[in-house]
């Protein structure tokens, strides 16, 4: 399986590595860009409503960074908080429509109490914002579903509720990451730009005027950088029998970005992506410095092999960063592109299911169903149709 997992990943390497040479020459284009948005050349934005969401919802709670949705069906249930990413897109993510949601999947899988980190767009009075000031807000939250949580870590909010875990550990049962960046020396399109581009050159894409990063800007990045389209994924909704609807949809939530507070975009491009602090123990989180291997917590990685924005070798390069044994860490590979493990039908009916089971499980499963996170031989990947 390891062999299989890197000629996958392996096919698109020399493409990668063209995309990561010239960087050097799309960074300065980028932050050209960038400076001409915030001179003059945005377009007032349209007034529309926002994507509503899939499942029912209350909101739990109101806080300067999120709401806390609550999707919970009964009240004596293990509670189960999912991590969106806060990155660019919104939590939409986490329950996105009819037979494509994570929420519904979960609950069918018996999870009674859900909860998802809905983050806001940054204003301007959010600017000074720190990762600390988003893991403090998630305490909060997790204090108010009452620990300890499961806790989902989906993309960039993997890396987050890794480093809540390890900063709480008591507060957290059981730790699921899908598709998260943690240890970038497994490089990555994304993390070679962060490694190529000069020291400061994130805080020229910080609005000097607000001090928050154009989510819309960051798009026009990422789509210039990852050619970012999920073509896999919009295939699925082509072949859906509401695919009118759901390719609407889809691109409604792509073209309704967030915008980030400078102080957290620049932290979170330096400290993560540039430096790597967190697999290499030097990341400082809530005035206490994190060394992943103390972290034992049961864990689920689920990762995609045809992921480019978190190529699957980055991904489970997190297991041997922790101090879980390995006998409770489980390991799913999808074939598929990274809004697939969110998204993709077959991964949801597949790993996610597995993933609600695993929660579901009050104590960790035999040795026999367990998989060493150096031994991706037994990994399950299941076959393309």
């Amino acid at each position: 399986m390891a062999q299989q997992t890197g000629n996958a990943v392996g096919s698109r390497g020399n493409d990668d590595a063209r995309a990561s040479e010239f960087w050097p020459f799309i960074g300065p284009a980028l932050l050209l860009d960038a400076w001409r948005w915030w001179l003059g050349d945005r377009k007032p934005p349209r007034d529309r409503e926002a994507l509503s969401w899939t499942t029912s919802d209350t909101v739990a709670l109101e806080l300067t960074t999120m709401r806390l949705r609550d999707f919970s069906t009964r009240d004596a249930a293990q509670p189960l908080l999912i991590c969106a990413p806060y990155a660019l897109h919104s939590a939409l993510i986490a329950d996105f429509a009819p037979g494509y949601s994570i929420v519904e999947v979960l609950r069918q899988g018996g999870a009674g109490r859900i909860y998802v980190t809905d983050w806001r767009s940054a204003t301007p009075d959010m600017c000074h914002l720190s990762i600390d000031s988003y893991l403090a807000d998630l305490n909060v939250a997790v204090d108010t579903v009452g620990s300890p949580v499961d806790l989902a870590g989906l993309c960039q909010g993997g890396w987050l509720s890794l480093l809540y875990a390890a900063r709480f550990p008591e507060k957290v049962r059981r730790l699921v990451l899908v598709g998260a960046p943690v240890d970038v020396s497994r490089q990555s399109p994304l993390s070679g730009m962060a490694a190529n581009l000069p020291p400061g050159a994130f805080d020229a894409l910080v609005s000097p005027a607000t001090g928050v990063v154009s989510g819309k800007q960051l798009n026009s990045v990422w789509s210039s950088a990852l050619n970012a389209r999920d073509n896999a994924v919009k295939q699925s909704f082509e072949a859906a029998n509401d695919s009118e609807n759901l390719l609407r949809r889809f691109e409604r939530w792509k073209d309704e970005t967030l915008d980030l507070p400078g102080v957290y975009y620049v932290q979170v491009s330096d400290w993560i992506f540039r430096e790597n602090r967190i697999a290499e123990g030097r990341f400082v989180a809530l005035g206490r410095q994190i060394d992943p291997a103390r972290l034992k917590v049961p864990v689920f990685l689920l990762v995609g092999t045809e992921d480019r924005v978190v190529p699957a070798e980055q991904a489970l390069a997190t297991a041997k960063l922790l101090g879980t044994p390995r006998t409770q860490v489980q390991i799913a590979v999808e074939p598929c592109g990274h809004l697939g493990l969110f998204m993709g039908r077959d991964a949801l009916n597949r790993s996610w299911r597995r993933i609600a089971g695993w929660l579901a499980a009050d104590e960790p499963r035999r040795r026999s169903d367990q998989q060493a996170p150096s031994d991706l031989a037994s990994a399950t990947r299941p076959k393309r149709a």
